[in-house]
């Protein structure tokens, strides 16, 4: 887990500033825009937006919608792509294709790319299943584990050569290779999106990515942010 990395790629400028002239915006007579000059300023905007809309769980999120953020994702196993897109999050993702990204495997089977740059396996240790059921991954496990993602690293390197399909070839590759993604959220779908993955039960790889993408709400939307780590944070409270 050790290569997983988050970085920052644009993200609005004044977000809670911007959520606070879209909810003052749906009572107000006037144009908001024109008065712009009166507008609080980013911090108090977003003690406001807190005050008005989130707070007491009254459920008006609509207004964080114009907030946006996006962000490059990296080196994450295919499973947390796979949970990632699963439920109804109103995210927009691009993801490395394994149709047209396959070189990295290929220096991997020839050894001129570690292996585990291409293909994830957890750390060793203890783990437990959704059930509660304990177990041990340990170092002879891992490195059978290892030894197979390099046969099928071969065996796709090979495929290639011999002329086949690069979506043909894939076939035969382990769940979790690794991919890249870039990811835009707005600032509800975040919210939302740290509710499905941050929760104490949920797949460990994803519980990692939402801590790697926590950094960034908070320096984005810090009033915003305080509020979702008290109220919400690690609670699966669905959905705003």
């Amino acid at each position: 887990m050790d290569r997983f990395r988050v970085e920052l790629i644009a993200a609005t400028p004044n977000p809670q500033q911007c959520v606070y002239a879209a909810m003052h915006q749906d009572y107000s007579e006037g144009f908001v825009a024109a008065d712009r000059a009166e507008w609080p300023d980013e911090r108090t905007a977003g003690e406001i937006c807190v005050k008005r809309l989130l707070s007491g769980e009254r459920g008006h999120y609509g207004p964080l919608e114009h907030a946006q953020i996006v962000l490059n994702v990296g080196w994450f196993p295919h499973s947390v792509m796979q949970q990632a897109r699963t439920h109804r999050v109103g995210v927009s993702f691009d993801v490395q294709s394994m149709r047209y990204t396959g070189d990295r495997i290929c220096k991997a089977a020839d050894r001129s790319l570690d292996l585990e740059e291409v293909f994830y396996l957890r750390p060793i240790g203890d783990y437990s299943d959704r059930q509660g059921k304990k177990y041990s991954y340990d170092g002879v496990q891992r490195a059978l584990d290892l030894e197979l993602c390099r046969k099928a690293a071969e065996r796709y390197r090979d495929l290639l050569a011999a002329g086949f399909a690069e979506e043909h070839a894939r076939g035969i590759l382990p769940f979790d290779y690794r991919q890249h993604f870039v990811v835009s959220f707005s600032l509800r779908a975040f919210l939302h999106f740290l509710d499905l993955r941050a929760k104490l039960d949920a797949q460990l790889e994803i519980r990692q990515l939402c801590d790697l993408m926590w950094p960034y709400l908070e320096s984005w939307a810090p009033e915003i942010a305080a509020w979702y780590s008290r109220a919400r944070l690690h609670k699966a409270r669905l959905a705003p």
